[in-house]
C-alpha cells in the first residue's frame, strides 16, 4: 500500500529553529512499495529532498537541504505516523543535522 503518495504535510514545530506560521515548511511525500521520497521547501529551507523507507507506522529517510540563510544540511530523520482526531496523518520526526549530536524533534501536520 503507497499510503503517503501525494500527500503533503505542514511543519508545525521545531526544536532545531523557529517555524514561521505564515510559510511554514512544507513537504510532499511520494511512497512506492515501502519506498519513500520526497522534496520540501518552506521558510528557512530554499529546497530539500529526502529518500527513505517505511515500514509501517515508522518512516526512516536520509535528506539534504539548501539553507535561505545560505549553506548546505544534510541528516537523517525517524517519524511516527499518527492519526489526528479528524483523520489527517500527523509526522513526528527524530532527527539529526549530519556532523551534529544534538537531537531534535518535528511536529508536520497533514495538508488537506
Amino acid at each position: 500500500m503507497n499510503l503517503l503518495n501525494g500527500r503533503r504535510f505542514v511543519m508545525v514545530s521545531s526544536t532545531a529553529s523557529k517555524v514561521d506560521p505564515e510559510g511554514p515548511t512544507e513537504f510532499e511525500y511520494w511512497e512506492e512499495d515501502g519506498v519513500v521520497w520526497g522534496s520540501y521547501t518552506g521558510d528557512t529551507v530554499t529546497v530539500g529532498r529526502f529518500v527513505g523507507t517505511r515500514k509501517d507506522d515508522r518512516i526512516s529517510i536520509s535528506y539534504v537541504h539548501a539553507l535561505v540563510a545560505g549553506g548546505v544540511a544534510a541528516g537523517r530523520s525517524d517519524s511516527r505516523m499518527e492519526k489526528e482526531p479528524d483523520g489527517r496523518l500527523r509526522l513526528v520526526e527524530e532527527f539529526m543535522f549530519a556532523g551534529d549530536d544534538t537531537p531534535h524533534v518535528s511536529v508536520c501536520t497533514e495538508v488537506v
